[in-house]
């Protein structure tokens, strides 16, 4: 518990095992039509396989959250791994770090397929690999927490060099064997479909240069493509889902340390998803690095970029006149935005000299709020893989704890409903540009254990009394949302999410996750 903000645990968290059945009331009361949630691995095989023993109170628990939102007319759609390797792997062989694992994934998985699968008709393999390989193996701040000691001596061991790319790769044969096996063995009858969710930051460049251009496609190469295969630039994560291999920036920038796929392994994940699930929150500015980076070797120094929430306003030749003469930020913003270094000055209202933000933060101090992010990835998604079908699986704001604040005022959450009303808005071009977008679940349903954050922070719709027995409030966005789906729930109707007038609902569905 050292690596979390107030050293605590998600022993109990909000306790949704037990109260599973005053959850589904809620959100049948606001009129969700499904629901996210993930299988705990070691909750069902404490041990880790099937050998070691099946714990049959925790295939009770899903089986009875499973069935009560189906009897309240609320689908579930399941992930099979968020983040929590059995510790009994972990100290085995070293969860992810061992090819070992993959097998015993693909066991996991197929004791959820035959438990649940008659009832469960979307699944997701894996929920944000690159959290997994880069908290936990690059900068250490989630678990195994491994890094190198130079990055930071706490770390448990590890190498920043090598790990998360082994960790990445076997991930990935661990999703594409899980994903065969489906569509082989239990697809046809069980009649559902399975893909993976990634997790992305929007990159714009700081400058309208061919170099930070270049590089905030870099940025979403390592970030998004590692994953998944775009055309001209390869987004880490969906690169080899779609071609088979890695991107080429990066086999050409990280060589021997990049684990190769064989013929068999490319083969098996290329298009190994039905659907690709997005999480996204915030975005970045990206500035080329490519030269003069004196940094060990490591997954972040990689990039060859410098990602940024601000950047500073300077003009390459004429920034002294501009000191000389005392313009505004207004004034250098729109010289350079008439040199052709850079968009329109007005996007992002700008406020001082040397401090451009790219939207406001909220409490976390990764998330600021660019809502156009949201509309840019989901079109670059289409365009350059191949249109697949998307569910916005994550999209939300926190803000901090402040058990001080009286009850009536932190229900009042009137910057959660300007967040997803931007959001949906730019969510509702792009599917007006034609993108598959099948659904949308907001982080999140209630307030919760936010891993390194712990209760620091609360990104509910529905509010928890952390000190009061774990009583629920629903808060002005709840109503909010409430609202909204009753609006969009009839085709007939008109909605203005966009402030337009003759905007007609989508009948694109608002779903929530814990």
């Amino acid at each position: 518990m050292k690596k979390i903000d107030d050293h605590k645990n998600g022993d109990v968290a909000i306790d949704q095992y037990h109260r599973y059945k005053e959850d589904v009331a809620i959100m049948k009361d606001m009129g969700l039509d499904a629901y996210r949630f993930s299988i705990s691995w070691s909750r069902i095989l404490p041990n880790g396989t099937v050998s070691g023993g099946i714990n049959k109170k925790g295939i009770e628990y899903y089986n009875n959250l499973t069935n009560e939102l189906l009897r309240n007319g609320i689908e579930p759609l399941v992930t099979l791994f968020h983040w929590d390797v059995p510790q009994a792997l972990e100290e085995e062989y070293g969860g992810f770090l061992s090819t070992r694992i993959i097998d015993h994934f693909k066991e996991y998985a197929e004791l959820c397929f035959k438990e649940f699968g008659d009832r469960v008709k979307h699944w997701t393999t894996l929920n944000e690999p690159y959290t997994i390989s880069n908290h936990g193996y690059t900068i250490g701040i989630h678990a195994p927490g491994r890094c190198s000691a130079w990055y930071d001596t706490n770390c448990l061991g590890g190498d920043s060099a090598t790990e998360p790319y082994m960790v990445t790769h076997h991930l990935l044969l661990a999703h594409a064997a899980v994903v065969k096996l489906y569509k082989e063995k239990y697809q046809a009858f069980q009649k559902g479909v399975i893909g993976i969710t990634v997790v992305s930051h929007w990159f714009e460049p700081a400058w309208k240069t061919r170099k930070d251009i270049d590089a905030a496609f870099r940025a979403l190469d390592f970030m998004y493509g590692w994953y998944v295969r775009l055309a001209r630039y390869i987004i880490l994560f969906l690169d080899p889902l779609t071609r088979g291999d890695y991107p080429h920036s990066m086999q050409s920038i990280v060589g021997d340390r990049l684990p190769k796929f064989t013929k068999q392994e490319s083969k098996l994940l290329s298009g190994s998803f039905d659907y690709i699930g997005i999480n996204y929150y915030s975005a970045r500015y990206a500035s080329d690095v490519s030269t003069n980076y004196f940094v060990p070797p490591n997954y972040l120094k990689d990039l060859r970029v410098n990602v940024t929430s601000e950047y500073k306003c300077k003009l390459p030749v004429i920034h002294q006149v501009i000191r000389i003469i005392g313009f505004n930020i207004h004034s250098c913003l729109y010289m350079l935005w008439q040199l052709n270094l850079m968009e329109s000055p007005l996007v992002n209202g700008p406020k001082s000299l040397t401090n451009l933000q790219m939207g406001l933060q909220a409490a976390s101090d990764w998330l600021y709020i660019y809502p156009k992010g949201l509309y840019d990835l989901i079109l670059y998604t289409k365009k350059k893989y191949n249109d697949p079908v998307i569910y916005i699986t994550e999209n939300g704001m926190d803000e901090f704890n402040n058990p001080e604040l009286p009850l009536e005022k932190v229900l009042d959450d009137s910057n959660r409903i300007d967040y997803y009303y931007r959001h949906l808005c730019y969510l509702q071009a792009a599917i007006k540009k034609g993108a598959k977008v099948k659904g949308y679940f907001a982080w999140s349903l209630l307030d919760n254990f936010e891993w390194n954050k712990g209760y620091t922070v609360r990104f509910g719709i529905n509010y928890v009394e952390y000190d009061n027995g774990l009583k629920r409030h629903p808060k002005r966005s709840t109503h909010w949302f409430k609202n909204f789906l009753k609006k969009s729930s009839s085709s007939t109707k008109k909605i203005r999410v966009c402030g337009d007038d003759n905007a007609k609902a989508t009948n694109l569905c608002i779903k929530f996750e814990s």
